[in-house]
């Protein structure tokens, strides 16, 4: 049995592409999934299961979304290890920053810096980007809100098929937390 988290993206944001997280836990239990727990209204649920892999149960549970509230919705899955993995290989100092100043955004594939070189990073200080296993690291000081290079990195040039979803740090460490242990 492994325990996962489910990211998903652009959901209960602005009144849009509305799923309670009440019916998200029931649709998971429903797809025979254990200790589901859910986190914040943002779309993040932690499960556990002894059966598929991260890509096979993301697009389980964006199929059975679909069908049972009607719209799309991207959906990334990931272990506790590579939870893990990613707080522990933040080049940031993220013990001496607010968790509103250090940003994830999670790839549904990798990413090689050649995505990123139209981007002078001189241009963006004092904020600063690193890329890390299939995810990006956004040091922000003022905030996300107001980030230039936050916006920079998110304009078009996602590759066909690529899901991107970003956390702040609070929910990346407790996303790491969460899937330690079933429930």
């Amino acid at each position: 049995m492994t325990t996962y988290a489910a990211l998903l993206r652009g959901i209960n944001v602005g009144g849009n592409r509305k799923l309670p997280m009440a019916d998200l836990r029931a649709l998971l239990a429903a797809l025979g999934h254990t200790g589901v727990r859910t986190h914040l209204q943002s779309g993040q649920a932690v499960f556990t299961t002894g059966r598929g892999d991260e890509e096979s149960l993301a697009a389980e549970l964006g199929r059975a979304i679909e069908e049972r509230f009607g719209f799309a919705v991207d959906v990334l899955v990931r272990d506790h290890a590579y939870l893990a993995g990613v707080v522990r290989a933040c080049p940031f100092p993220a013990a001496e920053l607010e968790a509103r100043q250090l940003h994830v955004t999670y790839f549904s594939a990798p990413v090689t810096p050649d995505r990123y070189a139209h981007l002078d990073q001189v241009d963006h200080l004092p904020e600063e980007f690193r890329l890390g296993d299939r995810c990006l690291y956004l040091y922000a000081p003022d905030g996300l809100g107001r980030s230039k290079l936050a916006e920079a990195l998110s304009r078009p040039r996602t590759a066909k098929g690529l899901i991107a979803t970003s956390r702040n740090w609070n929910t990346v460490v407790k996303l790491a937390e969460l899937t330690a242990s079933p429930a």
